[in-house]
């Protein structure tokens, strides 16, 4: 009797920790990276000028802590009109959420710019992606972009993603044509077909426009201040 007691005692404990959650030790925490290629695309717009856009990201690190590496890059005739790169500390805060702080350098157009970066990523309610930053100039200026996008699926390959992306600066800059508050906006949708889930050739159309003191800048060059641009791109992950 008594080892059949201690018998059922021991298969009840058996049930027990076979039902608790697993706890993750450091061994189960390894080293991953990724890179995201946003957009890698051919823009048509109204002027003369077709630009090549390289929008990717990636990132280094472990569940809690990574190291993120942001660019764009915008070339136009062969020539790199636009050209920027972030280094980013990003620290998990709550499930789908990262706060991150680094730097950003503006290469293209010159002066060359500077800028401390204190932003959040990650994914809003109704699967909306976030990325908003706020940016300080060595010489003190301030700038701050926000950017969202959501994905619908058509279907297990089909995918249309709309997507808006907004700057905004704290002073006026003539040698770069940006002027004080919201400076431009650029909304896009594309549809891309998922060969496979790492990559996806996509079609869309992209709208620009600047505004305020911004668009004043770019109307003395005899620019325009918006623009319609059909697109055809990839977007890719590995």
């Amino acid at each position: 009797m008594k080892n059949l007691s201690k018998k059922l005692t021991l298969t009840l404990w058996a049930t027990t920790l076979s039902s608790l959650p697993v706890i993750a030790h450091e061994g189960d925490d390894p080293l991953l990276t990724r890179v995201m290629i946003d957009q890698f695309e051919w823009r048509d717009g109204d002027d003369e000028a077709d630009p090549y856009v390289l929008e990717a990201q990636g990132w280094i690190g472990k569940d809690l802590h990574k190291l993120w590496i942001k660019t764009d890059v915008e070339r136009v005739d062969g020539e790199t009109e636009e050209a920027e790169i972030q280094a980013l500390y990003s620290r998990a805060i709550a499930p789908f959420w990262d706060v991150q702080l680094g730097v950003r350098q503006d290469l293209k157009p010159t002066p060359e710019r500077e800028w401390g970066v204190i932003g959040i990523q990650g994914l809003a309610p109704y699967f909306f992606e976030i990325d908003a930053a706020l940016f300080v100039g060595d010489s003190g200026d301030t700038a701050a972009r926000l950017s969202a996008e959501y994905e619908w699926m058509l279907t297990q390959k089909v995918v249309l993603s709309p997507e808006v992306s907004m700057n905004f600066y704290g002073q006026n800059d003539m040698h770069r044509q940006t002027g004080s508050g919201l400076a431009d906006a650029q909304a896009g949708l594309r549809l891309r077909y998922e060969i496979r889930r790492e990559f996806a050739p996509y079609i869309g159309v992209n709208w620009t426009k600047s505004f305020g003191n911004t668009a004043d800048f770019v109307r003395e060059h005899g620019e325009p201040t918006s623009d319609t641009q059909w697109v055809a791109g990839v977007r890719a992950w590995f």
